[in-house]
């Protein structure tokens, strides 16, 4: 898509910001977020000893894995990646063909995620991730007839039986278990080949961002946030989590409903078939993770911002009919739904206590977002809500999705039904907190993307991350 197509104008066009404006503001909340970070680790080494009598089970609070400082073989490739998009992302992003920059940004998003998790080496890192006991591919070789597998889920989702699910199998709908049974049906055997796909598709998450905000008519915006797309501290979980897999799906899905809503204002003749995609993608989201449909505040946001309601029908449509043949086959997601949240309650959440994760589960995800999109978020409220910088909420995708991003986050907190290990859970939430970063002034945007990197690769070679 060109961006003479993507300019067709919805929002505002943001002022310029000021290199010195806001920059103190910038810093004061990032040391807020550090402070909240340290007592988040302080009370959870607390917690963690013998004599407390709590039990959070994460061995360093507010992230979930353990102490091992370590190098890997993916060490020197990694900090070699993040100098790269450090010194020239930003201007390659800004001078690039459109088409060109995206072809990058997700070249250099899967050499990111690649690289970092080859710190950890090959088996542990990489190949191994996703066979352990606890792990899909567990139950893979089980499972030879799709059918029933699907008409007898639900009865084994809870714990205590003989033929329980292994703990993320129950824990998740369905299809996300599906996914990797279709790669074994189609001869990609093994865990290499599922970490492969994983973030073949986890990247396409710096794609599906700057492409969403071009769509809605801010591609200046999209152009600043393809670096910070790419060099997140999130792709310490990207690779290899099956919640990676989860967040490139739903982020396409989100982009081609942005795509859409361009298209049907230019009448073109693909509108309601990439409505309709982006709708059995959404739809399939809900499916690979229950909590996922907080991703709907987010879609609205754009159906807003794309003000085109037939691109909103033909997603719903697309989403339905995914519901549908899950519900033909013998799954019902609200059955699953409650049987889920009494499975998790069956194990370590009926200890973990809510008092402390409810706050300690934001520092963790300000970790896997890093210091550029908390400076970020804050300048996006400042904009959103208080003067003399207010602009209009509904009419900036910048803003709103933002926004939107944020509530999912502040919804998945107050239900505590993720108490902890929110860094890799809530990946596909915080994706959409990027678009903020283009508020940030063009002055300080590489210093901004290098504590992007240093948070990554300090937690990637400090702590052996779990999951």
């Amino acid at each position: 898509m060109s961006e003479s197509t993507t300019a067709d104008r919805l929002a505002e066009p943001a002022p310029p910001v000021s290199r010195r404006t806001g920059v103190r503001a910038d810093l004061v909340t990032v040391g807020v977020a550090l402070l909240v970070i340290a007592a988040a680790a302080g009370v959870g080494l607390y917690y963690n000893r013998p004599d407390s009598g709590v039990v959070i089970y994460a061995f360093v609070p507010p992230l979930f894995g353990n102490w091992l400082p370590h190098v890997g073989p993916g060490s020197v490739f990694a900090v070699l990646i993040a100098a790269a998009v450090v010194l020239q992302g930003p201007a390659l992003a800004a001078r690039l063909p459109w088409r060109r920059a995206l072809a990058a940004g997700y070249l250099a998003s899967l050499a990111w995620i690649f690289s970092l998790a080859m710190v950890d080496g090959w088996s542990r890192g990489f190949a191994g991730r996703l066979t352990t006991p606890q792990e899909y591919l567990h139950e893979v070789p089980g499972i030879t007839d799709i059918p029933r597998f699907l008409r007898e889920f639900s009865s084994r989702i809870l714990d205590f039986q003989p033929n329980s699910w292994t703990t993320h199998v129950s824990g998740h709908p369905p299809g996300a278990t599906l996914v990797f049974v279709w790669l074994d049906r189609l001869g990609l055997h093994g865990g290499a080949w599922a970490s492969t796909v994983v973030v073949l598709v986890a990247a396409l998450i710096a794609v599906a961002v700057p492409v969403t905000l071009a769509a809605l008519g801010r591609p200046e915006a999209a152009r600043a946030a393809l670096p910070f797309a790419v060099l997140s501290p999130g792709a310490v979980w990207l690779g290899v989590s099956g919640d990676g897999l989860f967040a490139g799906v739903t982020a396409t899905g989100i982009a081609l409903l942005a795509l859409s809503t361009a298209a049907f204002r230019a009448r073109r003749g693909h509108a309601w078939p990439t409505a309709l995609a982006a709708g059995v993608l959404l739809g399939y989201g809900i499916f690979l993770s229950y909590g996922l449909v907080l991703l709907g505040v987010v879609a609205v946001a754009v159906v807003i911002l794309g003000r085109q309601w037939r691109a909103a029908a033909f997603a719903v449509l697309g989403a339905l009919a995914v519901v549908g043949a899950f519900a033909a086959a013998g799954f019902w997601w609200l059955d699953g739904y409650h049987l889920v949240v009494e499975r998790y309650y069956q194990g370590v959440a009926l200890v973990r206590p809510y008092s402390y994760w409810v706050w300690a589960d934001l520092a963790a995800v300000a970790v896997a977002c890093g210091p550029a999109v908390v400076a970020a978020a804050r300048r996006g409220v400042t904009a959103a809500f208080l003067p003399p910088t207010r602009r209009s909420l509904l009419r900036d995708p910048v803003l709103l999705i933002a926004v939107a991003a944020v509530l999912a986050i502040l919804f998945a907190d107050s239900s505590g039904l993720s108490k902890a290990e929110v860094e890799r859970i809530w990946l596909p939430f915080s994706a959409w907190l990027v678009p903020a970063t283009a508020l940030l002034p063009t002055g300080h945007r590489r210093g901004w993307l290098a504590g992007q990197a240093v948070v990554a690769l300090a937690v990637n070679h400090l702590v052996l991350t779990n999951w």
